[in-house]
């Protein structure tokens, strides 16, 4: 009989473990502190690189579900000097090798491929420990236990599973990105998108 696998994080890279786990007909549970899939905005737009994340849908058994969420034309690249002036103008060259697709949506598309109950909602963990022989002891908030000989932490900056592997932490490296949305922009902002 396989292994269980036990996976902490029902983000892009738990959920695509996940499938991969049950492609191959290894059972799988994930962990997710989320109370559901729907209960969080999932961020902005992300590209998917033909050299490591195109592969692992491919992997997923998901590559024409996930074609089907691409945006076109968001390959294209635009730079500007302050003045407005165009330095910079790259076209979308249609099937590139960083397609951009929603998060939200990619993330539904992970969700809706897995078994129902493939993900415990609820589940945030209060602690890992150790209990021997490659078995460990995941202990949730609300008191709850739960015990696996193969855990997998994807469960991002501020992981309960890192500290078993490292003692690094996430320290702010001073840069920080913000990314905006004009709404009917061509409308209620006409010269921003004059320039974009």
């Amino acid at each position: 009989m396989p292994t269980h696998v036990t996976i902490i994080g029902a983000g892009l890279g738990g959920l695509v473990l996940a499938r991969v786990l049950h492609v191959h007909g290894l059972p799988v549970t994930v962990y997710e502190a989320e109370p559901s899939a729907t209960s969080r905005h999932q961020g902005g737009m992300l590209d998917i690189h033909e050299e490591n994340g195109q592969p692992a849908l491919a992997a997923a058994g998901l590559s024409e579900p996930f074609r089907r969420l691409v945006l076109e034309g968001r390959e294209a690249m635009r730079i500007l000097d302050p003045d407005g002036t165009v330095l910079v103008d790259q076209p979308d060259a249609a099937g590139g090798g960083r397609p951009e697709v929603q998060r939200g949506e990619l993330r539904g598309l992970l969700i809706d491929s897995l078994p129902e109950g493939t993900v415990r909602w609820g589940h945030k963990v209060a602690g890992v420990r150790a209990l021997g022989g490659g078995r460990h002891e995941v202990t949730f908030a609300d008191g709850s236990t739960v015990t696996t000989s193969l855990l997998v932490g994807a469960d991002g900056a501020w992981s309960r599973v890192r500290p078993l592997l490292s003692d690094a932490t996430p320290t702010y490296s001073g840069v920080s990105f913000v990314e905006t949305y004009l709404e009917d922009g061509d409308t209620r902002h006409p010269a921003a998108a004059a320039a974009g």
